[in-house]
């Protein structure tokens, strides 16, 4: 039986790809995009904040992997002002992993906002050894752990530290002693 998100630690765009429209009440945005489909969202996003805000400052950043993204938000982070806001689109497991690093850099929930343009693909953390599965997967499946070789089921939990799944021995129960 799945569980009713919002009792979860997994934010719907993680399950679902999502296109919120822009968070226009600011006074200037970082926008972090993934790939193609995510560069279409962010354009979007800078058309929406430049018509509804007449001295608004865009940053727009095509990040090529998680570290670049990282790289842009911590520069942009350094200059950011009150009324600054995150603004990201690409793959879930990508918004999630940045998300991490934002909020471990201080950015609040209220000030960030996330387009999936992928779902499927999930960072899944094994609870038994220090391996993160980079694998397709749905929740409540099983994965085998590259790390530890334990069948992982992938659980409704996200880290906010780490932005990755739980995933925890499945056949627990079933292990000769």
């Amino acid at each position: 039986m799945k569980p009713d998100l919002d009792v979860t630690s997994v934010p719907g765009w993680a399950i679902a790809p999502t296109t919120p429209p822009a968070g226009t009440r600011g006074r200037s945005w970082t926008l972090i995009a993934f790939d193609s489909a995510a560069i279409a969202v962010a354009h979007e996003w800078q058309r929406q904040i430049v018509s509804a805000a007449a001295e608004s400052a865009v940053r727009m950043h095509r990040a090529a992997d998680i570290a670049d993204a990282v790289t842009a938000l911590r520069a942009d982070l350094a200059d950011a002002t009150v009324g600054w806001r995150l603004m990201v689109a690409g793959p879930a497991y990508a918004c999630l992993s940045l998300r991490a690093d934002a909020v471990a850099l201080g950015v609040a929930d209220d000030e960030m906002t996330f387009a999936s343009t992928e779902v499927t693909a999930r960072s899944v953390q094994c609870v038994h050894c220090p391996t993160v599965n980079h694998v397709v997967v749905d929740l409540e499946d099983v994965t085998p752990c590259a790390g530890c070789g334990r069948n992982l089921l992938v659980y409704y939990h996200v880290s906010r530290r780490r932005g990755t799944y739980l995933g925890f021995m499945a056949d627990a129960e079933e292990m000769p002693a």
